[in-house]
């Protein structure tokens, strides 16, 4: 493994390529409120959020969307991930809500009007009521119906859309699901983890397929190329100490958390603890490596558990910052799978703003050094737009570079933002802005 890239000791200007595009990422359920008809409404109404609010406030962005696009153009972003909500367009088995892909076509129309290309998500950790009364991914019914629904809406916004993430970190989905319990569906069983982790595989297959047929028999891909990949949440997972067992223990959990998934997915054929065999073929399956990162882990063989690594900086979720993961994680996903990288997600949470115009500044100038060592990082989307309702921590977690006041929905700028805004315009960081953003 290739040392980490360490940062300058002193901001410095840095550009990034021409045609490399900057923008933001949000979630459906995490911005649009409204929906009572999905499986985190169903767990906020258990009382399982921490701060006691719920989804369905949220942003109040399915209403609010053509002030939001509005944001998106002010703010310079040149590209947008947006998710879709499964439960508002299938909202019951096999029953399609005409109305509610009618709206978001409107919404994908208003975007690339204004100039903003959409990058859409068909599943962000949240699914229909029917669905989980079938099983849900813990079923092998779960991939006809996701092909089912992915079939639709292709269909209906594929004249718009040529770019599609199918499963937004299944890794995450899960840990929290299915081994932590903490997530819906509450469960702690690591053998039904397997299970849906070797379903979800299969889902992102099937889907991949689908999206492909589907605009090359109606004829979308001459105008555009097709592009699907998964939004994969990645970690560098160190070893909390010099004991061997850590290095082991780190090892282990790398591969559970995302080398087995992620391979999976990739090729067709399922890798242990997933299962064996290739029961939808075998073959590339993503034009693009997407890759959503925050953080690394730091793991112990005790308790077989990640850690933090001491003396590091934080966010306000106690999270380490360490941008230099970023370098480790592109270098070694490119030479594994020789595709073009998209950073899907990345980004801190900063409550006061504090530190998020630094995180983003170092985070982008090692994005500029990959670009410059001949890796081809082509996107960059920080996660979020605005504060939003940030699953078990609900309202409390502040990643926004728009800061919401939730009893107003009042949306304001915030500093971090306007700097966000600048690198957009100007595609990399000039010695003014910092002066103005970095060094105070």
């Amino acid at each position: 493994m290739p040392k980490p890239f360490k940062g300058p000791d002193m901001p410095r200007p840095f550009s990034l390529p021409e045609g490399f595009l900057l923008g933001s990422a949000t979630a459906a359920t995490q911005i649009e409120g409204g929906d009572r008809n999905n499986n985190w409404y169903a767990w906020c109404e258990k009382g399982k959020i921490k701060d006691g609010t719920s989804c369905l406030r949220a942003d109040d962005h399915w209403n609010r969307y053509i002030e939001d696009i509005e944001l998106l153009k002010r703010l310079d972003h040149k590209v947008y991930r947006m998710g879709l909500e499964w439960s508002r367009i299938e909202p019951e088995k096999g029953k399609f809500d005409g109305a509610a892909i009618a709206r978001y076509r409107d919404e994908l129309q208003r975007l690339i009007q204004n100039g903003i290309r959409p990058l859409v998500t068909l599943h962000h950790f949240t699914h229909p009521l029917w669905f989980c009364a079938e099983g849900e991914f813990e079923s092998e019914k779960s991939i006809g119906y996701f092909e089912r629904y992915t079939r639709y809406v292709v269909e209906n916004i594929g004249d718009l859309v040529s770019e599609y993430i199918t499963i937004n970190e299944p890794n995450v989905f899960v840990t929290n699901g299915y081994f932590m319990g903490e997530w819906p569906p509450g469960k702690k069983d690591l053998g039904l983890a397997m299970k849906v982790y070797r379903n979800m595989a299969l889902c992102h297959i099937a889907a991949y397929k689908a999206i492909h047929e589907v605009r090359r028999e109606k004829g979308f891909d001459r105008e555009s190329r097709t592009m699907v990949g998964v939004a994969n949440h990645l970690r560098v997972f160190d070893p909390y100490s010099r004991n061997p067992l850590d290095w082991l223990a780190a090892r282990v959990m790398c591969w559970l958390f995302q080398g087995a998934i992620i391979r999976s997915m990739s090729s067709g054929r399922l890798r242990f603890p997933l299962g064996s065999g290739a029961p939808l073929g075998t073959g590339r399956f993503y034009d693009f490596i997407g890759i959503n990162y925050y953080t690394r882990s730091a793991v112990r063989f005790k308790g077989f558990r990640s850690d933090v690594m001491p003396g590091t900086p934080r966010n306000d979720l106690d999270w380490e910052i360490y941008p230099e993961g970023l370098y480790i994680l592109c270098r070694e996903f490119y030479k594994k799978y020789r595709a073009p990288i998209w950073i899907t997600e990345n980004g801190t949470c900063d409550g006061n703003d504090s530190f998020r115009a630094g995180y983003i500044y170092d985070h982008l100038y090692i994005v500029s050094m990959l670009c410059g060592e001949g890796i081809p990082v082509e996107r960059y989307y920080h996660w979020t737009l605005m504060d939003n309702f940030e699953w078990l921590e609900g309202e409390s977690a502040r990643f926004g570079l728009v800061h919401v006041d939730y009893e107003t929905q009042a949306r304001t700028v915030r500093k971090s933002g306007r700097f966000y805004s600048e690198i957009c315009r100007n595609n990399g960081v000039t010695e003014e802005m910092i002066r103005e953003h970095l060094l105070e």
